[in-house]
């Protein structure tokens, strides 16, 4: 004897997106996981990547990062946001963007970009919830 039941069923099912790995990066040019788009800089978090066209803000290599940069990243829910100020660590990030971030209570991290694209995979890694705004040229 088989029973079925009609009653209907149902199912609980979460979904974690995890921050996606920066599989290369060179002068000019980056790749990341998932994604088969070259960036030349680049905006990343948990799910996502895309181009970062600093003429959406009016970004400059100074002032630099504003907060207008960083602020679609954090509203992904990121714990942590990295940005890669370039090889030569030509971009600036003014107190105005980090004031920004501390007080959305995003930890943050600024550095040349090669280290900051290792220290994103790193937490990445880690299963932490990070993203990142990186410039892959001077």
């Amino acid at each position: 004897m088989e029973c079925y039941s009609t009653r209907p069923v149902t199912v609980s099912v979460k979904f974690l997106m995890s921050s996606p790995e920066i599989a290369s990066l060179s002068w000019g040019q980056m790749k990341v996981q998932g994604s088969t788009k070259i960036y030349k800089d680049c905006k990343v978090w948990p799910g996502g990547s895309r181009d970062w066209d600093w003429r959406e803000t009016g970004t400059e290599h100074s002032p630099g990062v504003q907060p207008a940069d960083v602020e679609e990243v954090v509203k992904k829910g990121v714990q942590t946001l990295v940005i890669g100020r370039g090889m030569s660590e030509a971009l600036k990030v003014p107190p105005s963007t980090l004031e920004y971030l501390e007080k959305q209570g995003i930890d943050v991290l600024v550095l040349q970009t090669e280290k900051a694209v290792k220290e994103y995979n790193a937490l990445a890694a880690q299963g932490v919830k990070v993203g990142g705004v990186f410039h892959s040229t001077c």
